[in-house]
């Protein structure tokens, strides 16, 4: 079986699992990816990329710290709604899943049927969501559909919000997002608009290339040491294991009645 369904923590999952090895865990409670394991060469068993904090709450009472939390309709506090919006605390549904072209995949939908009474009452707008979720080899690759079902314009941002797992945060690189390469040296929170191109990614152990779609910016976030400390779902020192680089749509859109908006996001792990 490619894909098969299990339990994370408390949470109902799917397990993917490629011919050739890679694998990913995607729990219903907001489609989060919560592990993906890399294949780099044919020798080499999975790695983990993703980080996921130790004190993160796997039971559906909050939204989990780590993995790639699936951001919508907004994006942490920019608007009126809820941070980061519903579509990471919300269950959803698997609408479809398999193999094709040598790769497990998983397709996940959330509607306004599907939101918890109290979340519907504040959105009042139609929408579907559609997420793919798909591994092969050293290659993840997501899609993100937001399709308005509704009979008026419908405002929302999205983004991946993807903790890439590292060894060591001091050695962390990043090429793509401004002209010179970017290093970590404290807490950074920082937006990078109209992403054109590629994003290099040096873990100090090998890459990653990232690439994007539909998604105009970018995000690079670490709390730092301080902040990492005032959040009750991460271990002080856990800050040092990740960095967060996010393809994200920030400024809102509006999406006309019958409209749907595709974001793509892409990583592929370069074998050291």
């Amino acid at each position: 079986m490619n894909v098969t369904t299990t339990q994370f923590g408390q949470l109902p999952a799917l397990q993917l699992r490629a011919p050739d090895g890679a694998e990913a865990t995607i729990t219903l409670y907001g489609a989060h990816l919560v592990s993906w394991k890399a294949v780099t060469t044919a020798e080499a068993p999975g790695q983990e990329r993703l980080f996921l904090s130790s004190l993160s709450a796997l039971d559906g009472r909050k939204a989990i710290r780590g993995g790639v939390p699936v951001i919508f309709p907004q994006f942490a506090e920019r608007g009126n709604g809820m941070r980061h919006g519903f579509a990471r605390v919300s269950t959803w549904r698997v609408v479809d899943q398999g193999e094709a072209d040598g790769a497990a995949f998983a397709v996940l939908a959330l509607n306004q049927a599907d939101l918890a009474p109290d979340v519907a009452a504040a959105w009042p707008y139609a929408f579907e969501l559609v997420l793919r979720v798909a591994v092969r080899g050293a290659q993840l690759d997501m899609a993100l559909d937001v399709r308005n079902t509704g009979a008026q314009p419908l405002p929302f941002a999205a983004a991946l919000h993807t903790y890439h797992l590292v060894d060591d945060l001091d050695a962390v690189r990043i090429d793509g997002v401004q002209t010179d390469t970017l290093a970590i040296t404290d807490k950074l929170d920082q937006v990078f608009e109209r992403i054109g191109g590629t994003i290099t990614f040096d873990t100090g152990a090998d890459k990653v290339t990232l690439e994007q779609t539909g998604f105009n910016d970018a995000v690079v976030w670490n709390p730092g040491a301080a902040d990492a400390a005032a959040l009750p779902d991460m271990e002080d020192e856990e800050y040092r294991r990740f960095v967060c680089i996010e393809p994200a749509l920030l400024e809102p859109q509006q999406l006309e009645p019958g409209g749907t908006w595709r974001g793509t996001y892409r990583a592929v792990v370069q074998a050291a």
